[in-house]
């Protein structure tokens, strides 16, 4: 998945959550699509951004859930920091509420990614 910007840390501010890690500055609009993928190989969620004709993949991993499930529980807006900007995920409470009702007891996305999920989120 090219294009990737790893979120592996997470901070409160102004009850919300931020969500940060690896990624260049990006110049010019990034727009929240309000759409995210699983990637069970490598156990994370994934949201997608559209930069410049171009789709760029936030990538959830393992180590940020919990406070995104408190995030999700709390109805807490999630934005992600990248380079000098915010953005705020739009849709993600609806969409990773949807991804986790069709992960839960369903073996097409591994064993372990279930199990990961529900110990995290259920």
């Amino acid at each position: 998945m090219p294009n990737r910007i790893e979120l592996t840390e997470s901070s409160m501010k102004d009850n919300a959550l931020i969500l940060s890690g690896s990624a260049a500055e990006l110049e010019g609009e990034i727009k929240a699509t309000g759409q995210m993928l699983v990637d069970s190989d490598n156990f994370a969620f994934v949201y997608v951004l559209e930069y410049k004709q171009a789709f760029y993949y936030a990538i959830l991993q393992e180590q940020v859930w919990p406070q995104v499930n408190n995030a999700l529980e709390s109805d807490m807006p999630v934005y992600i920091s990248i380079g000098s900007r915010t953005i705020e995920l739009t849709g993600i409470h609806e969409e990773l509420s949807y991804l986790l009702g069709n992960i839960k007891d369903n073996a097409n996305y591994g064993e372990e990614m279930e199990k990961k999920v529900i110990d995290a989120f259920l």
